[in-house]
């Protein structure tokens, strides 16, 4: 099993194109299978066939993660995983059944995306310090993510050829190698404009090294770096949102998505249509869209107010 692992994952690089983080999710949800199915059957995965495994085996993990308090979201993840892997053995014949998909899916509860409103957002885009190189670059980090709603990943991965302040467009490839065009406004582009005398200094003090590749591409260029002149990492990023947060709101719980998710409300509480922001988030499914359709109970006074006769 451990080798059809590694041809699975394998098989997600090269021919799925999926990203380094996808497949290492997908690595690490399915070598914690791996290894319960090491203690269910009795041996070494090595020794395990794929067509000994069979729905029961399967219920039986999804137990234990609910045994262990692992939430329904993340066993859910789990699960779609070890279908994933299922279908691609089924597709090389190494099993002649599917097994997980006569296993239930967890039901989830649908939870209201953390955000934050705009007074908060507001705060906390002042809360950097633009007197100082990083205080500037912290700025146009949230900024852009406030303005474009763009994921960590997509962010940290951003060059600068992919920003073009003319016009206040970026580039970002998303989920599945998909590009999109998204705009951001310009309280945004002058943080940017602001940050990029200081990016060149960090650079030109940073040591020289060798400047990774895009695949078929020329030598990359990242827009956000660290005081080293490196590209900084989603860790990095996803600190520094959140000390920011602490830093100007009691709120729990609010990262780098959660400025994400401001982004899509306040679009549609001011009347920007589902498939627009669809298309801004880069959603492939207008279903994920859908979560941020939810209203407040000050929303729902204020359409009642206007809208019936007798309010």
């Amino acid at each position: 099993m451990r080798t059809h692992l590694r041809s699975f994952l394998e098989y997600l690089r090269l021919n799925r194109n999926l990203s380094a983080h996808t497949v290492r999710a997908y690595e690490g949800d399915l070598t914690q299978y791996l290894t319960f199915l090491e203690r269910y059957l009795d041996r070494p995965a090595e020794r395990i066939a794929p067509g000994e495994v069979d729905q029961y085996a399967i219920r039986a993990f999804m137990g234990e993660l609910y045994d262990r308090g692992h939430a329904r979201a993340s066993s859910a993840r789990r699960l779609a995983a070890i279908r994933s892997f299922g279908r691609y053995l089924r597709r090389e014949q190494h099993m002649d059944t599917d097994p997980g998909a006569l296993v239930a899916t967890p039901k989830q509860e649908r939870k209201v995306p953390p955000r934050l409103d705009i007074r908060e957002v507001e705060q906390l885009l002042a809360g950097p310090d633009a007197t100082t190189p990083l205080g500037r670059r912290d700025r146009a980090i949230l900024e852009l993510f406030y303005a474009s709603g763009l994921r960590l990943s997509e962010l940290v991965g951003l060059d600068l050829e992919d920003v073009t302040l003319s016009s206040r467009l970026v580039r970002v490839l998303g989920k599945g190698g998909k590009e999109r065009i998204v705009p951001f406004n310009r309280n945004a582009a002058a943080a940017l404009r602001a940050y990029l005398g200081d990016r060149a200094a960090l650079v030109a003090g940073a040591p020289t090294r060798e400047v990774p590749r895009r695949r078929g591409r020329r030598p990359t260029e990242p827009l956000f770096v660290n005081y080293r002149g490196g590209r900084l990492s989603t860790r990095s990023v996803d600190r520094l949102v959140r000390r920011y947060v602490a830093a100007t709101s009691r709120r729990y719980g609010i990262g780098p998505h959660a400025l994400r998710h401001s982004f899509a409300t306040h679009l549609l509480e001011r009347g920007a249509d589902l498939r627009s922001i669809q298309e801004l988030l880069g959603h492939a499914r207008l279903s994920t869209t859908q979560r941020y359709t939810h209203v407040t109970v000050a929303q729902l006074m204020s359409l009642y107010k206007k809208t019936h006769p007798r309010a």
